[in-house]
């Protein structure tokens, strides 16, 4: 299709639009319409764009739409559907076909959308459109935000787009062949804005308070504007050069005469003065040609030097995916006017602008706000304006807003995602590669920056210099990121100019680095390691005879007693028995805390296991398992005698006989748990600099230096620098010993302007002179020119070459005669019907061989045909079958052992035929021999307090905590106890446990709590503990509704609360309660433990009402209870009343013992129990409120009171009636009461 010839209904449209007379735009009737209409043809254009380029080929916007906007602006419908149609003309080619297309034909549709975007922004290059632009602009910002309605800002956002579009557009090279200080049409269109005002409304844009939606758009313009311009130019420009300048043009021009000069003689030496009609042949002798022959030269001798075997050859065509990338940035010096506007519009922007447009640009990004890609913009600005601001008169505080670790951390974290999106997305490597070089420039200037900050002569900027480089060079990322970058630089993706700035960056960060260590003399940095936890193969704990136990026992409590049982500081700050961060339940944490201490005690360490038990109490002082708050030592003596006499379960350990060959010569792999841990450790400048001691970061820097003609002094100084570093700081310069790094130090050597790289010629001469002292020493020297060298390969060229196999992790090879050997015992055992052949043959070796070794040979030999063949069968997996000899065994093994502890245990250690615990247990149900299988189950009896060995650790968790059970409950316990052999060790609380933690041991903590917080309120705390209490049973509601715990933080609200957090006897009362205090640093407010049940909590609760003198009233208060829940003639709640005023009385029986001796069993029985203890004096408990209405409320304490004691009745191992316990109605009885108070208050 030509796209010259339009389509007539397009036509048609266009001619409807108006015509141009003069200068006179006269517009048609129908001009509005036939603007739609343009707008609704390009909604619907095809792939190739065709209405767009007949509308670019008809010039509608030159000769149509410009005249419209500039002539017709008072017609504001047809301005803004103008408007509207420019901005979707002059929109780029790469939104239209979202890239660059590779189809030859598609590509064509490109470039003449390229070429009609160019004649459009030719035709923008007119100060009448931008005038009449900015002054709607300014008209619409003259509007409050609350006269604008959304066709104001519609219009505000595409003027702002329209303008974006048109600086987008490219320069044509082949068009514009302009020389510098020449105005191109990009500087044009720069002077057109400046003249119309447009630059001053975009600075009012980028800082005004109210207009902050448009600070992306904004950003995109400015970086547009600047586009091919430097930092250093616009400094620059329109100043006097200085005299340290004009000297160093001097010097750059006098070496390139010299160089000149040099070439000059060069070819005046290499060709006589009498010029040859014949170039003469010669023969080079030691290169043969293509035979055997020497080779023979036909031209002249000055041309020797370009000679190559490859001369004459068509050039391989090289792979598009191979080609090196290319160098797209171009610099032009435009004009000096529009370099003086740019220059003025950069200083007010950084005095005005800058920090508040980079702020709101920074919190768009990080919040997710912006476009995809608009952090290039960002990274753009955060170059430029910082490099402005170093070259023209240094002020930190323009830049403040960019000048933070966490900008840092940002551009650190682009870098990374752009390289990964590199190796991710391989077909646009080439644009992230792009964005990746602004992000290494952002980098690089924030180092400039700091750099230049530190040679301040203010002493406030040097000290927040000094701030920012300690938290670069502490973070493990910021050090090791030029590292990372220089070993993954692939030449393919990123060009030469991205190298160069990394090599400048390297240098620079070196420097500084170098220069902040040699003022301290221990630099403390982070460091990062992968932790990689294997399977452990643990040793089992050594037996021990009563005998040694009672010997150790021995001296250890002498030695405590004879220090006093006081402890070091260091001991004290040493114990942690706990570890918040660890995955490991809380529970088994505490056993292990115990395992800890019994392993001191057995090693005697007397000191260390006294403190991790005061350690482990202060962590778990709910439980009492490791002795209440306020102990004497004595009972911490009798504590650690307890536990050093315990059975403690201890881990399992892994029989390193059971992971064996599974694959073939692939072993199984045993688990692994890779966990990154921090650390801290003492930095070392020289150790850092080791790690640029490797190939992958030498080969960069040989890169760069092949181009050391075209490279700046600097850069080249940066190379020789670095490679300065390896070669005499580390004296590993074997590692340039590589054939094209000595290729170009050639180059060099022999360059004509070699006088000009002084230093690159110093340091190759070094280089080659170390080389051959080198080998005259080793003969292998040139062969390793050949290949690049790693650290471990330089240390063996030059120390001497190892022997194959020694002083290496390579397997021992097989003689013939041990494969001879091999061979003959297996074939004199194969029929032998062992089970494992190749344990049998192990030992028969003559030389010892791993089970790998000796299976992976057998294959290679083809003894066998594969490893599966040999793979070690697995105790107890293949035996099904139960064969009748088998049968009878175990028969004859149940009879004999049927009235023993351990009946399963027994039999499982005397079968021949091993099997696994879950089959014999279905084979004995299956036989008939016992009708449950909990009757196999080993028999667990309760010792004597006295006799502590062998005391296991469910005995000794409920000895701490004094709970004696009745006979009742020593009968459902041996009934009760299952499978603890075939599962796994539990570290929990076993039944007995749970049954005894709320028995005879609660009525005394009851009261210790009852008279601590009488005291805390007669200091002033009731409002505190109120709040403690009110919390606790909220936590058990929100625990017994959810069925979920979690530990909950105690946060105080009020002044008074606060206060009491800080008071050491409220914190006493916290701990007696088993509220957690902060673990660390991290936390701050205390916490109530998951591990507390609803039981406890609500027992904790009420163990906190306030205690009185009178017997008398406390009978009264149940009393009081009990009527108002006869006139409710509720069955439920009478019991649960009678069963609050039976704890209440039995709460004030002074002696202990008689709780120990007391065994309920229904609710009648508690009442006959009650009334023998009727006369015995008691303490009155209620709640104390902050309010003038507490007579009042005494019914409703009363009643509440009674609540939670009946739930601790029912919850605290009392057998009750079955039809007694409705929770779901206490419950709702505690709520109706709960909201009557707050009715009252």
């Amino acid at each position: 299709m030509d796209f010259y010839m339009m389509n007539c209904e397009l036509l048609a449209t266009c001619s409807a639009l108006g015509f141009l007379e003069g200068n006179t735009y006269h517009k048609e009737p129908d001009c509005l319409e036939s603007v739609k209409d343009l707008i609704r043809y390009l909604r619907h254009e095809d792939d190739t764009r065709d209405i767009r380029q007949q509308l670019g080929a008809g010039q509608i916007l030159q000769n149509d739409l410009l005249p419209i906007i500039t002539q017709h602006t008072q017609d504001k419908p047809l301005f803004d559907a103008s408007i509207r149609l420019m901005v979707n003309l002059t929109q780029p080619a790469l939104l239209c076909f979202e890239k660059v297309p590779d189809d030859p034909a598609f590509r064509h549709h490109f470039l003449q959308v390229t070429s009609y975007l160019q004649a459009y922004k030719e035709a923008f290059a007119d100060e009448k459109v931008f005038t009449v632009l900015s002054e709607t602009l300014y008209s619409l910002l003259q509007l409050d935000w609350e006269q604008r309605n959304e066709e104001d800002n519609l219009l505000i956002e595409r003027i702002l787009l329209l303008v974006r579009n048109v600086l987008h557009v490219p320069a044509d090279p082949c068009e514009e062949k302009h020389v510098d200080d020449d105005a191109s049409i990009h500087d044009k269109l720069l002077w057109a804005i400046h003249m119309s005002g447009l630059d001053d409304l975009l600075k009012f844009l980028a800082c005004a308070q109210s207009e902050q939606q448009w600070s992306f758009h904004i950003l995109e313009i400015i970086s547009l504007m600047f586009r091919d311009q430097t930092a250093e130019l616009l400094v620059s420009a329109g100043q006097m050069r200085s005299a340290l300048e004009k000297q160093k043009d001097m010097v750059e021009l006098e070496l390139l005469r010299q160089k000149e000069l040099a070439e000059k003689r060069s070819h005046a030496i290499q060709r006589g003065t009498r010029h040859s009609r014949f170039r003469g042949s010669y023969v080079i002798q030691g290169l043969k040609a293509i035979g055997e022959k020497d080779v023979i030269f036909h031209q002249g001798l000055h041309n020797f030097k370009y000679y190559s075997h490859d001369v004459g050859k068509a050039l391989r065509r090289v792979p598009k995916r191979k080609l090196i990338a290319q160098d797209s940035e171009g610099q032009r010096r435009s004009s000096l006017n529009v370099r003086l506007f740019l220059r003025e519009f950069c200083i007010d922007f950084l005095e005005n602008c800058y920090n508040r447009l980079m702020y709101l640009v920074k919190e768009g990004l990080v919040r997710e706000r912006a476009q995809q890609h608009d952090e290039t913009y960002y990274l753009w600005a955060l170059t430029f304006f910082m490099a402005f601001n170093r070259g023209q008169n240094f002020r930190p505080d323009l830049v403040s807003e960019t000048m933070s670790i966490r900008t840092f951390h940002f551009i650190e974290k682009n870098i990374t995602n752009y390289y990964e999106m590199i190796l991710t997305d391989r077909k646009e490597a080439t644009s992230w590669s792009r964005r990746m070089h602004l992000a290494l420039k952002a980098y690089q200037e924030l180092l400039l920056t700091v750099n230049e900050m530190d040679r301040s002569k203010d002493e406030n900027i040097r000290h927040s210099a000094n701030v920012i480089k300690s938290n670069i060079f502490y973070m493990m990322e910021f050090r090791e990121i030029f590292l990372t970058l220089l070993r993954k630089f692939n030449e393919q993706v990123q060009p030469r100019s991205f190298l160069r700035d990394l090599v400048e960056s390297t240098h620079l960060f070196l420097r500084m680095l170098e220069r902040f260590c040699k003022g301290r003399n221990n630099l403390v940095v982070q460091k990062k390691h992968v932790k990689r936890r294997k399977r452990s193969h643990k040793t089992p704990h050594p037996e021990t005879t009563p005998e040694d136990l009672e010997n150790t026992w021995q001296i250890v409590s002498e030695e405590l007693r004879a220090t006093g049982f006081q402890l070091s500081e260091s001991l004290r700050e040493g114990a942690v028995p706990f570890d918040a961060a660890s995955d490991t339940p809380v529970t088994k944490q505490r056993t292990e805390a115990l395992i800890r201490i019994q392993d001191c005690l057995m090693s005697r360490a007397a000191p260390e296991a006294l403190s991790l038990l005061r350690a482990a109490r202060a962590v778990w002082p709910e439980e009492d398992t490791f002795g209440s708050v306020e102990v004497e030592p004595e009972e911490d003596l009798e504590l650690l005698k307890q536990i050093l006499f315990s059975k403690l379960p201890r881990s399992v350990p892994v029989d390193s006989t059971v992971v064996e060959e599974e694959d073939g010569v692939e072993l199984e792999e045993e688990e692994e748990l890779e966990s990154v841990a921090l650390s801290e450790t003492e930095f070392s400048f020289l150790d850092f600099i080791k790690r640029f001691a490797s190939p992958n970061i030498v080969r960069p820097y040989i890169i760069l230096l092949r181009t050391y003609t075209q490279n700046s002094a600097h850069t080249n100084h940066c190379i020789a620098r670095m490679l300065h570093r390896i070669a005499v700081d580390l004296k590993m310069e074997a590692l340039l010993y590589q054939l094209s790094a000595f290729c170009l130090f050639n180059k060099i050597l022999t360059d004509p302007a070699a006088t000009t790289y002084q230093e690159l010629v110093t340091f190759a001469k070094f280089v080659m002179n170390r080389f051959f002292v080198f080998a005259s020493k080793n003969n292998k020297a040139f062969v390793e020119l050949l290949f690049w060298k790693n650290v471990a390969a330089v240390r063996e060229m030059t120390e001497g070459y190892t022997k194959d196999g020694v002083g290496s992790k390579k397997k021992a090879k097989w003689t013939p005669e041990e494969e001879e050997e091999l061979q003959r015992l297996y074939e004199e055992h194969k029929d032998s019907e062992v089970p494992d052949i190749v344990e049998t043959l192990i030992p028969l070796l003559s030389n010892s061989r791993t089970r790998r070794e000796v299976v992976s040979h057998m294959v290679s030999m083809g003894l066998v045909d594969s490893v599966k063949d040999l793979k070690k069968e697995r105790k107890g997996t293949r035996i099904v079958l139960w064969t009748e000899e088998q049968e009878q065994e175990l028969q004859m093994l149940f009879e004999e052992f049927r009235h023993s502890d351990d009946v399963l245990g027994n039999i499982l250690k005397r079968t021949t035929a091993k099997r696994s615990r879950a089959r014999i247990i279905h084979k004995i149900l299956s036989m008939g021999l016992v009708s449950d299988c909990k009757d196999l189950y080993k028999k667990r009896r309760r010792r004597a307090p006295g006799k502590s060995a062998g005391m296991t650790e469910d005995e000794f968790f409920a000895l701490t905590r004094k709970s004696q059970d009745g006979d009742m409950e020593r009968d459902e316990e041996e009934d009760d106890e299952s499978d603890d052999d075939d599962s796994e060790v539990h570290t929990g609380l076993s039944r007995e446990e749970k049954k005894s933690k709320d028995g005879a041991g609660a009525p005394e903590r009851n009261r210790n709590l009852s008279v601590m917080a009488q005291s805390l309120r007669e200091q002033g705390l009731s409002g505190p503990v109120l709040w403690l209490q009110n919390s606790l049973n909220r936590t058990a509601d929100d625990r017994e509704e959810d069925g979920v715990s979690h530990p909950v933080a105690l946060v105080p609200l009020t002044e008074e609360n606060e206060d009491a957090m800080e008071n050491k006897a409220f914190q006493k009362l916290l701990c007696k309660v088993g509220v957690q205090a902060p673990a660390d640093e991290q936390e701050s407010f205390w916490r109530i433990p998951s591990g507390l049940s609803v039981s406890q909590l609500r027992t904790l609760a009420a163990s906190l009402d306030l205690v009185e003198q009178t017997s008398a009233e406390c009978d009264n208060e149940n009393s009081g209870a009990v009527e108002m829940l006869e006139d409710e003639d509720n069955q439920e709640l009478r019991a649960q009343a009678l069963r609050a005023l039976l704890l209440s009385r039995h709460r004030k029986n002074t002696p202990a013992n008689a709780n120990r001796s007391a065994s309920f069993e229904g609710s009648s029985d508690a009442v006959e129990q009650s009334d023998q203890i009727e006369g015995k004096s008691s303490k009155k408990r209620s709640r104390v409120l902050d309010s003038d209405d507490d007579d009042d409320d005494d019914d409703h304490r009363d009643i509440t009171d009674g609540d939670s004691s009946s739930r601790i009745i029912s919850e605290s191992g009392v057998h009750s009636d079955s039809k007694a316990p409705a929770a779901p109605a206490k419950r709702r009885y505690k709520r109706v009461l709960s909201d009557e108070e707050d009715e009252d208050n």
